[in-house]
């Protein structure tokens, strides 16, 4: 009784909003309207964000290794652009679209990270983006190809507002997803469902014998992250007007693993500090150094792997551990 009532006053601590939290999503929305000039930058940050913390859903809470997130992306950026050619150019009814055919491959591919090491999921993972990148690829007639799909035209969002050359809309609309979402994983990951996804990435075969049903979180979350996914990409088609064999790319994968390395694991807010750093990293390495800008984003990591995140940021520490190695070896 009493580990039930600090369980229940854990979880009610963690899902407090701190301080900072109510300042930081209020400047958020205020970006574009002081940096105007930013307006696609954020929006685009916004997008990979989302994307970061819908992999950190499986990766940081439940313990699943993907590298092929990228075919949720896709599926939902793809989805998104052929409904509002097709059929109908309503941002929100494309994205609902989107999220709910994102959800149900989600459902399908969850099959796939049921069983075998994280080596098997790897490699499943990876085979089922490449797949669709290839079906997207044969499919020209649909998808376009190679050349991608244009020619995508949406519509006013909620009727009102149009995405205007300067990118603003777009970058409130994306903002508005991005917080509605989050708001949604909060939730998730500050519930008792959640406490359950941390306990079988600590240890499944623990979390099985003490009665959590394994197979059903999993099916679960992995749903939900692709769902998170899908819209993400439903979000980049819908603000830059085309969906391009790029969004099922490895590179989409690899790139959102590396921002969750730079942000945190198991922390929401991983995604968006990752999306940031290496957004605004790329940015800049590229107008300095076009042809060896990965090569610096790279040194960075490998910098961030051996020295630590923490340390990294506060370089005076970095010779503390081993001063105070050597006076409990002295005394």
């Amino acid at each position: 009784m009493a580990n039930a009532s600090s369980l229940q006053a854990d979880l009610l601590g963690r899902a407090r909003w701190r301080w900072w939290e109510l300042v930081f999503w209020p400047v958020v929305f205020v970006l574009p309207l002081v940096m105007p000039s930013h307006a696609l930058m954020i929006n685009e940050i916004a997008i990979v964000a989302l994307f970061a913390m819908s992999l950190d859903l499986i990766l940081g809470y439940t313990g699943i290794v993907s590298l092929g997130h990228a075919a949720f992306f896709g599926f939902g950026a793809y989805t998104a652009a052929l409904f509002a050619k097709h059929l109908n150019p309503d941002p929100t009814l494309g994205l609902l679209v989107a999220l709910v055919l994102s959800a149900g491959l989600g459902a399908v591919a969850s099959v796939t990270i049921l069983r075998g090491t994280d080596l098997t999921r790897l490699m499943v993972t990876l085979g089922t983006a490449l797949l669709l990148l290839e079906l997207a690829n044969k499919l020209g007639w649909l998808t376009g190809g190679a050349d991608g799909l244009q020619g995508v035209i949406m519509g006013p969002v909620l009727g009102r507002f149009d995405f205007d050359l300067y990118g603003r809309t777009a970058a409130w609309y994306s903002l508005s997803v991005l917080f509605l979402l989050f708001l949604l994983m909060r939730r998730i990951v500050h519930s008792p469902f959640g406490a359950t996804l941390q306990s079988i990435r600590d240890n499944r075969l623990r979390a099985m014998a003490i009665g959590v049903p394994v197979v059903g979180r999993l099916f679960a979350i992995y749903t939900v992250a692709a769902a998170v996914a899908g819209v993400a990409g439903a979000l980049l088609a819908q603000t830059t007007g085309f969906a391009s064999l790029d969004v099922l790319a490895f590179d989409r994968s690899a790139d959102v693993m590396l921002m969750l390395v730079i942000g945190g694991v198991g922390w929401l807010y991983g995604g968006v500090a990752g999306a940031v750093v290496f957004k605004l990293l790329q940015d800049w390495l590229s107008s300095v150094t076009p042809q060896y800008w990965m090569f610096w984003i790279g040194l960075i990591l490998v910098l961030l792997v051996l020295v630590g995140r923490e340390r990294l940021l506060r370089p005076w520490t970095w010779f503390g551990g081993a001063r105070n190695g050597h006076r409990k070896v002295a005394r």
